[in-house]
């Protein structure tokens, strides 16, 4: 039988090549199962891995810390097991023998908290690129104003992903349509929508910039007045062409939503929360939602309904603890003795 490391080979090939997954999460999978490998014994084979190895391995992952002495979180240590058992079952599907993936039980979580964000707030963090300054001086680039101000527009008009926002490119979009298609995880395509706003201040954004990078939006030069990008480097060469990066996305969200005197930690993702619980909140069907955020399992979607049932609220409020109070009886009047 071949060793675990020549069946590793293959099956990420074939997630590549016949399962089209993005190169991030091909290169998670090959983390998770290298860390398994690297814990069993060398020249294992898939015959290895038996029911007995995986609790061992799952008591190790438990107890593994990292460099700050902190253990691992529940969920990643359910994602160690997720690539595990998908493994397992691309080795059962070619008669592989080895442990049956059924036999690989998730560890239980507790509901996932979902943090989205009031009207208000929403308000407050929209309008912050214009009223605050985006360094210590008043001579702020009025490009990245502009960038900053289209992409939080964006990300809450549109529920995308961080990683989706950073991989449009300007011929991606149709500013004369409402409409436009992103290619979401797994590689599956969905129709996103634009609001009236958005299609202004990217229309804007890009009547300001000069360059000739084909990405949507792009790191800037801070100093006032510079169409000059800053250079992105990837093993010490210079590029042009780059969009801003995913990082550079979470800091300006982080940035403005403090400017915005928001106390609550937000993240690209609380703007993509808002906007599916903003959706629920006014009346959208919970299918619809779940097709516009691209969820694949509706399962996902339902973990904004708990945030989303004011009507329910006011039911309760209105027909729960209505004791009908019973008529006092009668008394009966006492006949007078003649």
């Amino acid at each position: 039988m071949k060793p675990l490391q020549t069946y590793l080979r293959q099956f990420l090939e074939h997630l590549e090549i016949e399962k089209n997954r993005s190169p991030k999460t091909i290169q998670n999978y090959d983390f998770y199962l290298r860390r398994l490998l690297g814990w069993l014994p060398k020249k294992s084979t898939p015959t290895s891995i038996t029911a007995e190895a995986v609790r061992k391995y799952r008591l190790w992952l438990n107890r593994l810390v990292d460099v700050h002495g902190d253990p691992l979180k529940k969920n990643t240590q359910n994602y160690h097991l997720i690539a595990l058992r998908s493994f397992l079952k691309y080795l059962a599907k070619r008669d592989v023998q080895t442990l049956a993936p059924e036999k690989i039980e998730l560890m239980h979580m507790p509901d996932r908290e979902v943090t989205f964000l009031e009207h208000a707030d929403v308000s407050r963090l929209l309008e912050a690129p214009l009223q605050v300054k985006t360094s210590g001086s008043n001579d702020t680039n009025p490009l990245i104003r502009h960038r900053d101000k289209a992409i939080l527009e964006l990300l809450f008009c549109s529920g995308m992903r961080v990683s989706e926002i950073v991989s449009l490119k300007k011929e991606s979009i149709n500013l004369t349509k409402d409409e436009f298609s992103v290619q979401g995880k797994g590689g599956k395509r969905r129709v996103i929508f634009l609001s009236d706003q958005a299609k202004h201040w990217i229309k804007t954004y890009l009547t300001l910039r000069k360059d000739m990078n084909p990405y949507l939006f792009v790191p800037h030069d801070k100093r006032q007045g510079s169409q000059k990008q800053v250079k992105v480097t990837k093993g010490g060469v210079e590029d042009d062409d780059k969009p801003i990066t995913p990082r550079s996305v979470q800091r300006l969200v982080k940035f403005y939503a403090k400017a915005a005197g928001i106390t609550k930690p937000v993240t690209p993702h609380t703007l993509r929360h808002s906007y599916a619980t903003d959706l629920l909140q006014n009346g959208a069907d919970i299918r619809s939602v779940q097709s516009m955020l691209g969820h694949t399992s509706i399962t996902t979607t339902q973990i904004y309904t708990h945030l989303t049932d004011k009507g329910l609220r006011a039911v309760h409020k209105k027909f729960h603890g209505k004791i009908t109070k019973k008529a006092k009886p009668r008394k009966k009047k006492k006949r007078k003795k003649d």
